[in-house]
């Protein structure tokens, strides 16, 4: 679908000038105009002085943080803009926390201006998601389990289903705690993480479906997880879908529209 982008307000940090120069190209050559450019991480809190961003585009490395600890600061601080990651970093452990506290996208060094609509195409739904549609229930009604051991994770998947229309959240930070709520409430859904401390996605799925009062619950399985054997092992245990980090805003609603209908 094209989307009509001039609107967007875009803030883009990255340290070479080249590398401006040849991103900002990429953005006016999809009708986007309005880009303030910051050299550093710390420029960008700076310039909320004159400018609201809908979007920050980061590199990895800043002279004086990483992409990092740039959209970490961000949470923090109840930024709620949507992130974007541009860079060459391929290490899965660095690209982690950025997965974590909620990017639209990650595009490599050099991308296409292919995946960089893919990138904006994400933004816009994060930005102005459509509720979900039920046949049966009301969204506004729908119990949710959250689980998630990231503070930051728990509060992009939150505001995500809020925007979808979902009210009724319970966020619990492990599998334990999971476990223990299930045996207190009922849920129409349960959002999982897969790697956490203690009792992981899979254990607490196998649980779920083994040894709950609540087996046919759906589970949705969300996680950054590389390895196939170990999403093999996710799929046979019973999950009802897996959805990977980072994720589009529309995979999410499509999801729960098509497990709760």
């Amino acid at each position: 679908m094209d989307y009509d982008y001039s609107e967007l307000q875009v803030f883009l940090v990255e340290p070479s000038k080249t590398q401006q120069h040849i991103i900002s190209n990429f953005l006016k050559e999809v009708g986007i105009v309005n880009i303030i450019c910051c050299a550093k991480g710390e420029e960008v809190f700076e310039k909320f002085v004159v400018a609201d961003p809908d979007l920050v585009i980061s590199a990895m490395y800043l002279p004086d943080m990483t992409g990092c600890d740039l959209v970490n600061q961000l949470r923090q601080d109840d930024y709620d803009m949507a992130f974007m990651l541009i860079s060459s970093e391929t290490n899965l452990s660095s690209l982690e926390p950025i997965k974590q506290a909620g990017a639209v996208a990650i595009l490599p060094k050099p991308f296409t201006l292919e995946a960089l609509k893919i990138g904006l195409s994400a933004t816009i739904e994060y930005l102005y998601p459509e509720h979900i549609e039920l046949e049966h229930l009301d969204v506004e009604d729908v119990a949710v389990l959250l689980v998630d051991d990231s503070p930051f994770a728990l509060k992009y998947i939150s505001r995500t289903l809020k925007e979808l229309g979902v009210e009724n959240i319970t966020e619990v930070n492990d599998g334990q705690e999971a476990i223990e709520m299930l045996g207190e409430s009922f849920f129409d859904l349960v959002i999982t993480d897969y790697n956490m401390p203690g009792v992981n996605g899979l254990q607490l799925t196998e649980y779920i479906r083994d040894e709950s009062e609540q087996k046919s619950t759906p589970v949705i399985m969300i996680t950054s997880e590389g390895s196939s054997s170990k999403l093999e092992a996710i799929k046979h245990v019973g999950v009802s879908a897996i959805l990977n980090k980072p994720f589009e805003v529309s995979s999410m609603r499509n999801l729960i529209a098509s497990l709760l209908n």
